[in-house]
């Protein structure tokens, strides 16, 4: 099957202001600060680009301690079992956020019931013997690592090292964000099919002090004007008429053209404002 043509252009483009106040990690988004966020446009399907089936919104905020991100989530019937962390999460209905560093990027998956998958990926071609990342936190026979080729990719002529030019990547499942914070807000009645729901909120604070890895010659907290590269999505479990659809639909802020979620060079452009948000 041919892929929908896809064009750099078609990157999204985003500025995120500080807020005035620091956030209280709680789930709700009702505070005045995300009310006066600039909302992402409805997310699409990552490889046509089609409005998803829901709606979905994101939106960032920072300031001197945290970047926060929140999402709006339309779900007719809110659904979350999962309870393990670092569970599959994306094997249900999740919203996701990838942090690009350059030589590396970090995974963070939540469900509705507030638990939570992380990863650091490390490219391997930027894992060398006395490099930067050949430390104890990222022992390749102490630590729960896998290989990773990219999503979905079986065929035979890149079954192995993926389709990505930079090649596969080593993936630290046991690695946990440094002082992060989460939680959601499910406007409804968790896992009752019986009653329609509204859906859920989510809001989730990464703090600059533990984006050291992530940091590539950047400023933390960012200097005005400074741009990183942000993955926002949502994984939605669908079973229309009994049967489960596989793979999940994957509906993006900006589309990649291909059911590859992990491809930096095509998540959007965040560029950091001093401009705080104008709340009431």
């Amino acid at each position: 099957m041919t892929q929908p043509a896809w064009s750099p252009d078609q990157i999204a483009r985003y500025t995120c202001y500080r807020t005035p106040q620091p956030l209280t990690i709680d789930g709700q988004l009702g505070k005045p600060a995300w009310q006066a966020a600039l909302k992402s446009p409805r997310f699409v399907d990552t490889v046509t680009g089609a409005p998803g089936w829901y709606d979905t919104r994101a939106a960032c905020l920072w300031d001197d301690d945290y970047l926060y991100v929140g999402f709006w989530v339309e779900e007719p019937y809110v659904e979350a079992h999962l309870t393990e962390r670092d569970s599959i999460i994306f094997g249900e209905n999740d919203v996701e956020v990838f942090i690009d560093g350059g030589d590396c990027y970090y995974e963070f998956e939540l469900n509705a019931l507030g638990t939570i998958y992380e990863i650091m990926f490390i490219w391997r071609d930027a894992y060398l013997k006395g490099g930067r990342f050949d430390v104890p936190e990222f022992d390749l026979t102490e630590r729960e690592v896998f290989s990773f080729a990219g999503d979905y990719d079986r065929q035979l002529g890149s079954f192995w090292r993926g389709t990505h030019p930079r090649g596969p990547r080593w993936a630290f499942l046991d690695w946990d964000f440094p002082g992060l914070e989460w939680a959601v807000q499910v406007d409804g009645r968790l896992n009752d099919p019986t009653t329609p729901d509204r859906g859920w909120t989510a809001e989730i604070a990464f703090p600059w002090k533990g984006m050291y890895w992530l940091l590539n010659g950047r400023s933390v907290p960012p200097l005005p004007g400074d741009v990183w590269r942000l993955f926002f999505g949502r994984f939605q479990k669908a079973v229309p008429s009994g049967v489960e659809l596989s793979p999940h639909p994957a509906w993006v802020w900006s589309p990649h053209g291909i059911y590859d979620t992990h491809l930096p060079e095509r998540f959007p452009y965040v560029t950091f404002s001093e401009r705080e948000v104008l709340t009431p």
